[in-house]
């Protein structure tokens, strides 16, 4: 005597399990319709070229910290604080809003590529020149939107260097020094 049975939407008859190899298609044409699209992009990376296998979503933040091991800063993650700030062939950007997949070819520095070697970047030697730092949370995006605008040639004033370093947020309130700081950058002093 043959039982059947409705289980989970297959019809089970006589103890096997009929629709099987159907599930199973199924099952892995809609895993790989749910995949999300990925892509290969190489760029460099502080003068050094890196290739990858990312899914397109990924933002320049993630790949950075994720696959190439750089610690930069993840703060609001939604582009209101700057603390992930980036120069993309030499423009600044905040690295958290931006697609990586869109750089394939572009050349990334980040505040771990400024110094050279045990050789402190202007900007790094004026900000503890200058103490324009005291939790340091904001200091990675401060000094590469102040290397940014320095290279923007947007440093005329303190007024001009505020309005053009206003997108970067510092908990502390040390603005008056991080503009002293870019600005004897600037000045080459």
């Amino acid at each position: 005597m043959a039982t059947t049975s409705a289980v989970g939407g297959a019809v089970v008859a006589g103890g096997l399990f009929a629709g099987a190899p159907f599930a199973a298609e199924e099952a892995a044409a809609a895993v790989t319709a749910d995949a999300p699209p990925s892509g290969r992009l190489s760029l460099t990376v502080n003068g050094e070229r890196h290739t990858a296998e990312i899914d397109n979503r990924t933002s320049l933040l993630d790949l950075l910290r994720e696959q190439f091991g750089l610690p930069g800063k993840k703060g609001c993650n939604a582009g209101a604080c700057g603390a992930c700030t980036v120069l993309v062939d030499g423009r600044r950007v905040n690295s958290c809003l931006t697609l990586a997949v869109r750089l394939d070819g572009a050349e990334v520095t980040t505040i771990e590529g400024l110094a050279d070697g045990d050789e402190l970047h202007p900007l790094q030697r004026a900000f503890v020149e200058q103490d324009a730092f005291q939790c340091g949370f904001c200091t990675p995006g401060q000094i590469m939107s102040g290397v940014g605008c320095i290279e923007e040639g947007h440093t005329g004033s303190h007024e001009e260097i505020r309005e053009w370093m206003s997108g970067n947020i510092c908990r502390c309130g040390c603005y008056v020094k991080i503009v002293r700081a870019v600005e004897q950058t600037a000045r080459g002093k």
